[in-house]
């Protein structure tokens, strides 16, 4: 049986785990949740994840383990043919951890701090200070980047998967400044060639119809 993931196409988190699970060969049961019916907040999901979030993973002997960054590791550790993605070698590692951790701290909950008043409050524009603070993600992004084809380095790793999640999605909304952020624009290119990015295209789409119809034009 392959893992199932509890999952919905728009969200930035459920894509990393995709494009994770492509790269690797790795087929999961995909189980869309109807997030705008409150399926997330039915006793038979909150009893897998009290958090309630997506995605979440169910592997094939009944482990649960939610957090597409955790999720993203614990594929590639079981389920991978090598360690590519995400390297034992310590230092590698750490680096790819601090990518992971900025993914996760900084540059998505800044998208959140855009995308949730918008979803659930009514709000129909982006305040100048968050959208600052986006384009600031972006420039710490492209530092990162400077001189090195990925994320980590020169290798592909799960963080450059879960960055370009979010910043394909967000991208849509706080569009990035090329002549700023080149590293940025040549990284997201370079992705998007690769055929694991191929998953990812469905769920931006949905991203920024969804969003894009709720601000004021």
């Amino acid at each position: 049986m392959a893992p199932t993931l509890y999952m919905i196409h728009a969200s930035p988190p459920v894509r990393a785990v995709l494009i994770t699970a492509k790269a690797i060969g790795l087929d999961l049961t995909e189980k869309e949740i109807d997030f705008f019916q409150g399926e997330y907040l039915k006793p038979e999901y909150l009893k897998l994840n009290p958090q309630h979030t997506v995605p979440t993973l169910v592997d094939d002997d009944g482990f649960v383990v939610w957090d597409s960054h955790a999720i993203a590791t614990y594929l590639v550790s079981k389920y991978a043919k090598d360690d590519a993605l995400y390297p034992r070698d310590l230092q590698k590692r750490a680096i790819v951890d601090q990518r992971l951790h900025f993914e996760s701290g900084v540059l998505f909950a800044r998208l959140l701090r855009i995308t949730k008043p918008i979803l659930f409050k009514g709000k129909t524009v982006i305040d100048d200070a968050d959208r600052d603070n986006m384009l600031e993600a972006y420039q710490f992004l492209n530092s990162f980047l400077e001189g090195k084809q990925w994320v980590a380095g020169d290798f592909i790793s799960v963080a450059d998967y879960s960055l370009i999640s979010s910043v394909s999605s967000i991208e849509t909304l706080v569009p990035i400044d090329e002549e700023k952020c080149p590293n940025v624009v040549a990284w997201q290119k370079r992705l998007e060639a690769r055929p694991e990015y191929e998953v990812n295209k469905k769920g931006r789409e949905e991203f920024s119809v969804l969003f894009n119809s709720k601000l004021a034009k």
